[in-house]
Order: C-alpha cells, then sequence, then structure tokens
C-alpha cells in the first residue's frame, strides 16, 4: 500500500511545527508549565501539537491521534500568560486561527488507546533540551496494524556529518521504501540515510540520553568496556539520536532502563525506529525483542530500547546479557 499523501502531510506537519520552535526558542521566552510528573512543558510543546494535530485532523478526520500534551494546564486562569503567548505564536503561522480553535487541536491528540491506524506525536521530544538551547525534535509517526509505516523527524538543531554547513535537518520514511534527509531549512535534499558499516568496536561512536532518569548511563559504560568501546559516548536529547545513527554518524544508541518500574512511550521511539530500520539499521529492546506498538500509548511489553548499524546489534545484545542488565532491573 502507497503512503505518498500521509508521507507527505507529515513531512509538513513537522515542518510547520519546528518553525514554531525556532520562533519560540531564538526569542528566548523560554516561559515552561511543569507537568504532573515535574517534567517542563514549554509553549512550544503546545503550539508544535496544535499545529499538527490540526493538519493531521484536516487531512484524516477518522484518524485517532496519540499526543503527550493535553490543554488542560492551558485552560487555567493562572496560566493564561503562557496561554495568550502559544495563541500568539501559532497565529503567526496560522493568522485565522480562534483561541478556541488551537486549545481544541492541542486536544486533537487525547486519544490514549490502541486503534487499527492512528498517529502518535511528540509535539518536542527533548523539552529540557530545547529549554537549554540543545537538540530536540517534533517527532510525528502512523501506525496501522500496530506497525510504522510513516514516520517524520524534525530536527532543527542538528547537524549532519554529510552537511556540515547546514544546521537542521528533516528525516522521513515510508516502511519499505528507505529513509530520506532534508535540510530542514529551504527542504533541499541531503540524500538517502545509511547506517554505518562499521563493525571495529574500538571505532564504534555511542550516542545516548542526557538525562539520567531516561537511561542508565554506569550501565552503559560497562557494556561500552564488554565491547571494547574505546570513545566516550556521546549525550544528545530526544529522537535526534536516531537520526545520527540513520545517517551514519553514530553505530550505537542504548536507551538502557534506569528503572524496572520505566515504561516507554511510544511517541518517543516509533518515528525513530522506522528512520533507522529504513537506513538499514536495527532496533529491539535490551532482551532483543522488537518493539510493540500495540498497547496504546506505553511500549508494554519491552524494556529498554537498543539501536544499532545492524551489523552490532548481536554483539551489543550479547553485552547486555552478559552485563545481566535485564535480570538486574527486573530483580531491583
Amino acid at each position: 500500500m502507497s503512503y505518498y499523501s500521509e508521507k507527505m502531510i507529515a513531512m509538513a506537519a513537522v515542518r510547520e511545527a519546528s518553525d514554531l520552535c525556532i520562533n519560540v526558542q531564538q526569542s528566548l521566552m523560554g516561559d515552561s508549565i511543569s507537568k504532573a510528573d515535574k517534567s517542563p512543558v514549554t509553549i512550544a510543546d503546545f503550539g508544535s501539537q496544535a499545529l499538527v494535530c490540526s493538519r493531521i485532523r484536516r487531512a484524516y478526520p477518522g484518524d485517532p491521534i496519540i499526543a503527550e500534551e493535553t490543554s488542560a494546564a492551558l485552560r487555567k486562569d493562572e496560566n493564561d500568560s503562557e496561554r495568550n503567548q502559544m495563541i500568539h505564536q501559532v497565529r503567526l503561522l496560522r493568522p485565522d486561527a480562534s483561541a478556541a480553535d488551537i486549545l481544541d487541536w492541542i486536544d486533537y491528540g487525547g486519544h490514549k488507546k490502541q486503534a487499527d491506524r492512528f498517529w502518535t506525536l511528540d509535539p518536542i521530544d527533548g523539552t529540557k533540551g530545547f529549554l537549554r538551547g540543545d537538540q530536540y525534535a517534533v517527532a510525528l509517526a502512523l501506525i496501522v496494524d500496530g506497525e510504522v509505516v510513516v514516520a517524520a523527524l524534525a530536527c532543527p538543531n542538528l547537524v549532519l556529518n554529510s552537511a556540515p554547513d547546514c544546521m537542521g535537518v528533516l528525516a522521513v520514511a515510508v516502511k519499505g521504501e528507505g529513509t530520506e534527509l532534508y535540510q530542514l531549512g529551504n527542504m533541499s535534499p541531503i540524500g538517502k540515510a545509511q547506517v554505518s558499516s562499521t563493525a571495529e568496536p574500538s571505532e564504534v561512536r555511542f550516542s545516548e540520553s542526557v538525562e539520567s532518569a531516561h537511561t542508565s548511563h554506569s550501565d552503559a559504560q560497562r557494556i561500552a568496556g564488554i565491547l571494547g568501546i574505546e570513545g566516550k559516548s556521546v549525550r544528545l536529547d530526544s529522537q535526534a539520536k536516531y537520526v545520527v545513527v540513520a545517517a551514519g554518524d553514530a553505530e550505537i544508541y542504548m536507551r538502557l532502563p534506569s528503572s524496572r518500574r520505566y515504561v516507554e512511550n511510544i511517541w518517543d521511539h516509533a518515528g525513530g525506529m522506522l528512520i533507522v530500520e529504513e537506513a538499514g539499521g536495527k532496533v529491539t529492546d535490551i532482551n532483543g525483542l522488537p518493539l510493540s506498538f500495540t498497547h496504546g500509548y506505553l511500549l508494554e511489553s519491552n524494556q529498554g530500547v537498543i539501536v544499532s548499524n545492524s551489523i552490532l546489534h548481536q554483539p551489543l545484545l550479547g553485552a547486555i546479557k552478559k552485563a545481566e542488565i535485564g535480570s538486574k532491573k527486573r530483580s531491583s
């Protein structure tokens, strides 16, 4: 089945949302609202979600959207300043949008249960990176019958070795059709993504999350030692790490569980997974199981996430088993 229309809509959606995010970051507004889990939410998160969800709903009115945010916090009187700033930012791109429309657009992403066909969105993957002025991504994916079939990631601050003079990358993939890379600013093609062919551990470059709450940095260093990886890890926020592996700028991305109670959200991995796999890489959990997108918004049947250039995947899983990472977390 062709997903050309969905691919084009996804690219336009994440690109428009990234324009809003760039505007907010450059204006140094930096305002955030704390969610119940204490993670920061900026006006850019809300504005990005509004723009993407409205575009998806207009093109595919029957498709549910599982997204990270809701408008509940913005609707509170004490957050009227942030609400007004967010509305202003959206109207820079959609001048005719009403305040009510924009808040409703955010809530189009409120679906949480499994469906035969649905989209999943992280309006700003890596909010803390965004607030620091570092890496973040607008991450969108279409899932049909439990399988990710379209993915688009906009990474406004990412620079790849294949395009050293260009800051900002858009990666898009359709299952069975490969991964394409574009300059985010003018959509000039960078080329097809292809993972690295490096197999020698001493030459391996690996990346991991900046936030220690998301991954066990100490376990990652132990696994690197077992494999004989000599270089230090590169720590990046967001699914930009997936793009780095897909483009051949790193061979491994490890997101090792920091707690057995932590369950990954699908919007943090769906898009990135397809981007890497369509570039020739491999993505599983730490037990070698494929990521399962059949449990609503959570990766309930998976533990951690391992991303590689495929060649190194089995040695990586072997090192994880030798280090007893999974068994340690289950018994902790």
